[in-house]
């Protein structure tokens, strides 16, 4: 019995340190990439795998462009439409979080998630679309960090520049190019609200580009832009 017990001690300690080694492991990258910047994220790497069962020379649409060449309308749309405290909070948005948990109740399904942008890019850059109440601590804990060694302008930067916004597609000039033919520079407000309504569902509004829910919550999203605070 006290063998047993001995062996279960090692293997919890184990575990803590293997947990441990993980969380210095995505530190490191956090501090890299808080200067350089992102090559490929793990959200690019799973949907580069999914596109490439079906066609093995397929490549992902996506070119960085620095914050000052990114439309100050898209910028505005994007802190309208997805966190409108973004500049004020410390990585959670905490009455956010609460309505959306009402409004799941209230729905009966998940409708609403309440993620601030800092959690959005945590999960883009490091872990997988799969809901699990690990992915969940995993990524409270990277949004810990990013908050902590990255300037909010930073933050915004690297989201704008790496989320999904299509099949294939990444990052603001990619979208911009894909469904307007146009820089990133170059987005108007109507055009720019239109990609923030995309952001939740973009593989489906790609597809459904005309879809009425997109364009209520557009003129939406242009209702709000004036007061959006961007870093």
């Amino acid at each position: 019995m006290k063998t047993l017990g001995r062996w279960l001690k090692w293997l919890l300690l184990g575990l803590v340190g293997l947990f441990l080694v993980w969380q210095l492991w995505l530190l490191g990258w956090v501090l890299l990439w808080g200067w350089v910047n992102p090559g490929e994220t793990r959200f690019m790497e799973i949907r580069l795998a999914e596109l490439r069962q079906k066609n093995p020379g397929a490549q992902l649409k996506q070119q960085w462009v620095p914050y000052e060449r990114i439309s100050i309308h898209l910028k505005r749309a994007i802190i309208a439409a997805e966190d409108a405290k973004f500049v004020d909070h410390e990585g959670f948005d905490w009455e956010g979080m609460q309505k959306a948990m009402e409004k799941n109740q209230k729905k009966g399904r998940f409708v609403a998630g309440g993620s601030t942008i800092s959690q959005q890019l945590a999960k883009n850059l490091f872990l997988t679309p799969t809901k699990s109440y690990f992915r969940k601590v995993e990524e409270a804990i990277i949004t810990l960090m990013l908050e902590n060694l990255w300037s909010k302008k930073r933050i915004f930067e690297v989201y704008l520049n790496v989320i999904e916004w299509g099949n294939g597609v990444f990052g603001a000039e990619a979208a911009a190019r894909h469904y307007y033919s146009v820089g990133a520079a170059q987005l108007g407000p109507e055009q720019a609200a239109r990609l923030a309504g995309m952001v939740p569902n973009p593989r489906f509004y790609e597809r459904n580009r005309n879809a009425p829910g997109l364009g209520r919550k557009t003129a939406i999203i242009l209702g709000r832009m004036p007061g959006a605070d961007v870093p």
